[in-house]
């Protein structure tokens, strides 16, 4: 999906001075850097002394940051949803500094509607956005972190990826194929020395669900007993939410340079809470279940050997 009024372009100018591949720090590309956590994370980056491409679908958003941090940001007008983009972001990234040590997808947006309200542009937007999008950075990137044999890539999830509720499975699905798609992603890249790790966060004191932001699909009346409530608490989080950017962006620097670091990170109290009990019961459905289960296959057939 192109968006013609969000086509890729260089926003701020560099000189030879910008283009040194020896500077000591790292080099993250990170979309949707002019908010919410992606802003932290490059805020963090850039006091670190390390240098940011950031993405935003408008180049001004980033106007501060660059008054304060000049030619160590780069900011790049470019919407996800163009994904013939990706490719030119990654370019102007190299050649401003040379290298990209950490690729975040962090663009995307929250929906809420359910199955019967949310139609098919809108469903697809969020696939856009949560995973065609990423997509295409990884393929834009990889070229680049398989020659150099490191880097990370931090794909922006939610516990939304794990788990799901009523009203929130637009939003789910982009954020559910992104995880699958990340966890073989990680699998492949892992030999080159290149590390995935897929951030999980629950709520945190961004715009996320400010109005004008969080997009809800027209109500059914019909709904109101099943998702009325879940509709009033997206919309009235916007301000109270207890997750802090600030110490999120450090935790997910932190477990980066971890040599342990895992495949996925829950991000915040809620998110810990929830994903617990998702995982048991999971856990219990499938031991509860695993009679049944087995008992489909053909009786005596040696299991399947994998490659995996």
């Amino acid at each position: 999906m192109t968006n013609d009024s969000t086509s890729t372009n260089h926003s701020t100018t560099s000189d030879s001075t910008t283009n040194d591949s020896t500077t000591n720090g790292k080099t993250w590309l990170i979309t949707g850097a002019s908010s919410g956590l992606g802003l932290a994370l490059a805020e963090a980056a850039l006091q670190a002394g390390e240098r940011v491409v950031g993405t935003a679908r408008r180049a001004d958003r980033f106007d501060a940051l660059r008054a304060r941090y000049g030619e160590r940001l780069l900011a790049v007008e470019h919407d996800v949803r163009d994904t013939a983009g990706a490719e030119t972001v990654v370019r102007q990234a190299l050649d401003a500094f040379g290298r990209i040590d950490v690729l975040v997808n962090n663009a995307g947006a929250g929906q809420v509607g359910t199955a019967e309200e949310i139609g098919d542009a809108a469903l697809r937007d969020m696939l856009d956005q949560h995973l065609f999008g990423p997509a295409a950075y990884v393929r834009a990137v990889l070229p680049h972190l398989r020659a150099r044999g490191t880097g990370a890539i931090v794909q922006m999830s939610s516990q939304g990826g794990r788990m799901s509720f009523p009203a929130v499975g637009s939003y789910s699905a982009g954020k559910f194929a992104l995880e699958g798609w990340s966890e073989a992603l990680a699998g492949e890249v892992a030999p080159f020395g290149v590390r995935v790790l897929i951030v999980e966060p629950s709520r945190f004191r961004t715009a996320f669900n400010a109005a004008g932001v969080l997009r809800t699909a027209a109500g059914d009346p019909a709904y109101d007993a099943v998702a009325g409530a879940v509709r009033a608490n997206m919309a009235e989080a916007h301000g109270s939410q207890e997750g802090d950017p600030v110490r999120a962006a450090a935790v997910v620097r932190r477990v980066l340079d971890a040599p342990d670091a895992p495949l996925r990170l829950p991000l915040g109290a809620e998110a810990v809470r929830n994903l617990r009990r998702a995982y048991a019961d999971a856990t219990d459905d499938v031991e509860k279940w695993a009679g049944a289960s087995v008992s489909a296959d053909f009786p005596g057939v040696p299991p399947a050997v994998r490659a995996f």
